[in-house]
């Protein structure tokens, strides 16, 4: 059955940290634009730093709204961001009410990465024993390399990587907290200076060895060092750091990078990553979005 995702704003999926063309050998947002196209939405991709702050990061998506603003004849729009996209994303919204119908956060570091704390401890001589270190930064090396060739950990990357850290976006969220919850796994304001706020995730699915695929493997290892969501994250984002506003899910069996990536396995119920952005279109649209 061909679903319904008119909505009235054109959709911007929003890329987050490390975000190039394609994501290990697969597409940025790999047939959910097609999909949602075919349903009717006008989306677009807006190509973010794939390694800077983040704000920087929403400066540069603010440039873009502008033009996607002009180009469609529309007043606002919908931002849909993925990880650090999501942060850029809120900055848009908290600084452009006027232009931001929603902002949708999927698998986003809201209240900072675990993963993030414990690689920049890693970094930081003298912090971590030296075998750890060199461990969890190969491994983090290793993963870059994967997603876009560089097998380097570069000082960008490095200082990209402070502003995911619990401190990092604390200090963030004291200047933008729009959206956040008060309490600890709980849900945020639904709604802001006139923006919508929403917000999915996901957690380590059950797999075995021999089908695991080599972003799945990453996640999978990175998992080991979470301490406070131990067994409650995707990989690279704890399940609730990851809430904001009305939460619709942060349970989804999958981890960090197929939410932007379809062909990286089923969630719960045999739904597809690319269904549940089918179903946030909707959603968008009956709420006037």
């Amino acid at each position: 059955m061909q679903r319904n995702a008119t909505t009235q704003f054109p959709i911007l999926l929003v890329h987050g940290l490390f975000g190039f063309d394609k994501v290990g050998g697969v597409e940025l947002f790999h047939g959910i634009k097609q999909a949602l196209r075919a349903g009717g939405a006008r989306v677009f991709i807006p190509y973010l730093s794939a390694i800077h702050s983040n704000e920087a990061r929403g400066e540069q998506l603010l440039a873009q709204i502008d033009r996607v603003l002009v180009g469609t004849g529309t007043t606002r729009v919908n931002l849909i961001g993925h990880s650090q996209g999501a942060l850029a994303a809120r900055y848009a919204a908290a600084l452009a009410p006027d232009r931001v119908a929603s902002v949708t956060s999927v698998s986003g570091p809201n209240h900072g990465s675990e993963l993030a704390d414990f690689l920049r401890k890693a970094l930081t001589p003298g912090r971590l024993p030296g075998h750890v270190a060199r461990g969890v930064a190969t491994l983090f090396a290793d993963f870059i390399s994967f997603l876009n060739g560089q097998a380097q950990l570069s000082p960008a990357a490095v200082a990209a990587l402070a502003t995911l850290t619990t401190e990092g976006v604390g200090a963030f969220n004291d200047k933008y907290p729009q959206g956040l919850p008060k309490h600890w796994g709980g849900d945020g304001p639904a709604r802001v200076n006139g923006v919508r706020y929403y917000s999915w995730s996901g957690t380590l699915r059950k797999s075995t060895d021999e089908e695991q695929e080599p972003l799945q493997a990453f996640c999978r290892a990175f998992s080991e060092y979470f301490i406070t969501e131990a067994g409650q994250n995707d990989g690279l984002v704890g399940r609730f750091s990851s809430h904001l506003g009305k939460v619709i899910r942060s349970d989804y069996p999958m981890d960090h990078l197929e939410a932007i990536s379809p062909g990286g396995g089923k969630t719960c119920k045999g739904v597809a990553p690319t269904e549940l952005y089918l179903r946030h279109a909707e959603r968008l649209r009956k709420a006037g979005l």
